[in-house]
């Protein structure tokens, strides 16, 4: 392990863990992931890989005996076991932030509070919640709790749309559909001083709910600009958060900027950071959790991400690429129809 340098624990073994082990040996940090999936493609990454289920305390005491400072790529990560690792070793972002975070009612009363708009929405338990609530309709029924990438989410046109056996276990959101002009995105870190590092909005595309492109610079107004990087700064600052985030915006065809999500870790649309920018989000995470000196963040060029999805793996593993195409391949073991497998980003020099 490298002297005075603290060893960095990483909950979760997916891509972020991949790309967050690759960045922090480029600043003379090891990395212990933990993970639940034995074919975890960050254990391809860092220095120590423990495989068990996130209930397994005995091999959570183990992780523990051995890094000084503890994050995670995903934020569903069951509460019980960040405020158990907490007592022992220092957890950044900080489980509270989770807790608020992990369930979209809370989510979105939090950014309510703060006079930050988003999709006039209701919570819903039960059919009537919806009767009750009906000028919100056309709108997306949401699980409060997991769901990314469109699962766990409901298009309902009319009250006839709604399945009364959706409610015997679940509690919902219900948002208005939004008339939607684009997506962007955030990346913001803040450090323990309170400084923080952003990056310019990035703009995003969907498919089929699964990212597939960003792009910066983004198409978008100076005005829609300051209120998307003042915001996402009021959120960080009002969380006391530590680390990378990412918020996530709708812009509808009336210009009102409108937080959809956040995201308490490094986020997909910012893979581009690591080749358009001086410091990527991940470097900038590593930075931030485990206390070392600010980096500026200076922008190298303009440029563009592409996810790969699912088969369309296999196509770039052929490939060659030219000089300004950088090819990331996960190295997940199984392919997957929907399933992130890589990106590339094409920068503009």
């Amino acid at each position: 392990m490298p002297d005075n340098q603290p060893v960095l624990g990483i909950i979760g073994g997916g891509q972020l863990g991949s790309m967050l082990c690759m960045s922090a040996k480029k600043i003379n940090i090891d990395t212990v992931i933990l993970s639940d999936d034995e074919e975890a493609p960050a254990q391809n990454f860092c220095n120590k890989f423990i495989h068990c289920e996130y209930s397994n305390f005995d091999k959570i005491k183990e992780f523990l005996s051995i890094v000084d400072v503890v994050t995670f790529e995903f934020e569903n990560i069951p509460i019980k076991v960040l405020n158990y690792i907490s007592k022992e070793k220092t957890v950044l972002p900080e489980p509270g932030i989770n807790q608020i975070i992990q369930n979209r009612k809370t989510e979105k009363e939090f950014i309510n509070k703060l006079d930050i708009k988003t999709t006039p929405w209701c919570y819903v338990k039960s059919k009537e919640d919806i009767q009750k609530n009906k000028n919100l309709l056309p709108g997306i029924l949401k699980t409060c709790t997991l769901g990314y990438d469109g699962k766990g989410q409901y298009v309902l046109n009319n009250l006839q749309d709604v399945k009364n056996d959706w409610f015997l276990s679940q509690e919902y959101i219900l948002e208005k559909l939004v008339n939607l002009q684009k997506e962007i995105s955030v990346i913001i870190t803040r450090f323990r001083s309170g400084e923080v590092s952003i990056f310019e909005p990035i703009e995003n595309i969907h498919k089929n709910q699964i990212l597939r492109n960003s792009i910066i610079p983004s198409n978008i107004s100076s005005k829609i600009k300051k209120q998307a990087l003042d915001n996402a700064k009021t959120i960080a600052e009002k969380l006391n958060y530590i680390g990378t985030m990412c918020v996530e915006y709708f812009v509808d065809n009336k210009e009102n900027l409108i937080v959809n999500e956040i995201a308490p870790r490094v986020h997909n649309s910012g893979h581009l950071t690591i080749n358009a920018f001086e410091v990527s989000q991940f470097e900038n995470h590593i930075r931030a959790v485990c206390n070392l000196s600010i980096k500026k963040n200076n922008k190298i060029c303009d440029a563009e991400m592409i996810n790969i999805i699912g088969p369309e793996i296999k196509k770039y593993r052929k490939k060659s690429f030219k000089k300004n195409e950088f090819f990331y391949d996960y190295l997940k073991k199984e392919i997957k129809e929907s399933r992130k497998m890589g990106h590339l980003t094409i920068t503009s020099d």
